[in-house]
Parts: C-alpha cells; sequence; structure tokens
C-alpha cells in the first residue's frame, strides 16, 4: 500500500499557521494590543479542528 504524504504536508502547514499565530498572539499581548490578541486566539482555536479533520481523513484514506 502507498501512503499519501498530502495529509502529513497539510498538517504541517496548519501546525506552521499555530506556530506563527502563537507568537503574533504573544506579541500582542506585549504591547497591550488586546483585540489583536483576542483575534490570533480565535484564529487558533479555529485551526485547531481543521488540523483534526485533515488527520481523521488521512488515517481514514490508509486503512
Amino acid at each position: 500500500m502507498k501512503r499519501s504524504y498530502v495529509p502529513v504536508a497539510l498538517l504541517l502547514a496548519v501546525l506552521m499557521l499555530n506556530i506563527i499565530f502563537t507568537q503574533y498572539m504573544v506579541h500582542q499581548y506585549f504591547y497591550q494590543n488586546y483585540m489583536n490578541t483576542i483575534i490570533a486566539a480565535v484564529v487558533n482555536v479555529i485551526l485547531f479542528p481543521i488540523a483534526f479533520l485533515i488527520y481523521k481523513k488521512g488515517v481514514n484514506v490508509n486503512d
């Protein structure tokens, strides 16, 4: 059976976005831009279910 690396690449992209938005959130919190901090936190929360769906699709394809 051949393994598909597309889900792995998508999960890596989501992980990179999580890292970027977390760094942005910390930076904005330090400079007391609380609205931007909340927006970055919401984006991080939204990215989690997306990563979970990508993972589940990747696991189901390879079974």
